[in-house]
């Protein structure tokens, strides 16, 4: 009997199953991470970890996620960026709560407990008041000697760009360089434009510039509330495990990302209408709009987006936008 492919010839195998083939660039990132899985197997050193950045759609997170389903490690941990800090920032609002001490470092070590091996994807920092808070996470991993992977369309030293407070994050950066392996996926296509690889789920939604003809438009007596944390939300309508948005009432008031993961927890389809040309003068509805690309793409939803011009059109500026505007690439272009 022919013994199961090594680590390295895994990437190759998932990426057949898949359909393609590694190009160069990614093959030499496959190595890199299966020297770092053949480290993790030695009990007694904890190897540097991986900081894996480069351009949308070049594969990264499904070579870490390759990485993380195949290496045998038994506790290992695999997360989002925004669903690990939706969850570290509720578990310190019930830390506080209780009126216990040292509530981040509390919570740290509830959700990373006895991890050996902590994979994030989509690693950026763009709110200067989770600056603090990255860095004591980085701190907390290393003290805990846990292997950190992770995937970031950014540099480190690209992480908070806005010149008035990168330097409170230059901490968390110094941590970063020093303690992982800093390797760039550059130097290739964005697969995604291309036509490739995409969650099915994401991919099977549309991009129009008007509402589907298999979805109804909503009625007025369609419209209702929806409790987020004790807040209300307008939707245009509920109906299963759809929720119809208008993108004033989602995007252009104050949302957040954690709002995103808990409405997405609870609805697997999602249509948004009325998305305008977004300029320099919408920058928190675009930078809304992008976390809220990121929680669907993530969680695999279907996303219908009703827009007034093409995705390129509507994306005309703003941070992130070669990330959303490959995500939403996946979507059906209809006219």
């Amino acid at each position: 009997m022919r013994n199961r492919p090594d680590l390295r010839e895994r990437f190759d195998v998932a990426a057949a199953r898949e359909g393609f083939e590694l190009d160069a660039v990614q093959q030499l990132v496959a190595d890199e991470l299966a020297e770092l899985g053949t480290a993790l197997q030695k009990r007694f050193r904890r190897p540097r970890g991986l900081y894996l950045h480069g351009p949308v759609g070049r594969g990264k997170s499904f070579l870490v996620n390759t990485f993380f389903a195949e290496v045998p490690v038994q506790a290992k941990l695999r997360v989002h960026f925004h669903d690990f800090f939706d969850r570290l920032h509720r578990i310190i609002a019930r830390i506080r709560a209780s009126n216990r001490a040292n509530a981040v470092n509390s919570a740290l070590a509830e959700l990373v407990g006895g991890t050996r091996l902590l994979c994030f994807d989509e690693f950026h920092v763009h709110d200067p008041g989770d600056a603090a808070l990255v860095t004591k996470l980085l701190r907390a991993l290393l003290a805990r000697r846990v292997a950190l992977v992770t995937t970031s369309n950014y540099r480190p030293a690209d992480l908070l760009p806005n010149p008035l407070f990168h330097h409170l994050f230059q901490p968390a950066i110094e941590l970063v360089e020093g303690h992982l392996n800093v390797v760039e996926l550059g130097g290739g296509p964005d697969y995604r434009r291309a036509g490739g690889r995409g969650n099915p789920g994401f991919a099977s939604g549309t991009w129009s510039t008007s509402p589907p003809g298999e979805l109804r438009t909503p009625t007025t007596a369609e419209r209702t509330m929806i409790e987020i944390d004790g807040r209300p939300l307008r939707a245009s309508a509920v109906r299963d495990g759809l929720v119809w948005f208008d993108f004033d009432e989602l995007c252009a008031t104050a949302t957040s990302t954690k709002d995103y993961l808990a409405l997405a927890a609870r609805f697997s389809t999602w249509v948004i209408t009325g998305v305008p040309r977004l300029t320099h003068r919408d920058a928190e509805a675009q930078q809304r709009f992008a976390n809220l690309v990121d929680v669907l793409s993530e969680k695999d939803a279907t996303l219908h987006v009703v827009a007034q011009q093409d995705i390129a059109g509507t994306l005309a500026c703003g941070r992130d936008t070669d990330r959303t505007e490959s995500r939403l690439a996946l979507l059906e272009s209809r006219s």
